[in-house]
């Protein structure tokens, strides 16, 4: 029982110790601010998007020539001398 009751004063404590702590803004409060990360966010995802457009591309040009048989190399092919 005392086990208990010193552990729920310990958490009690605890929790009363974070209440009070100051709150850090993460986001600027300036609107200007603001709006140049929102403007980064975008920007960082517009691109991560073109990336995955240009990764989806490559890769079906690749299937494109694996299945003309493009990157094969023919051994009936006369040489020039």
């Amino acid at each position: 029982m005392k086990r208990l009751f010193l552990s729920l004063i310990l958490v009690l404590s605890n929790s009363i110790f974070l209440f009070a702590e100051e709150k850090i803004e993460i986001f600027p409060s300036v609107p200007f601010d603001q709006f140049i990360v929102y403007q980064n966010l975008a920007i960082f995802w517009i691109a991560i998007i073109g990336l995955i457009v240009i990764i989806r591309m490559k890769l079906r040009e690749i299937e494109r020539i694996q299945k003309l048989g493009i990157d094969k190399e023919e051994k009936d092919i006369p040489l020039l001398d």
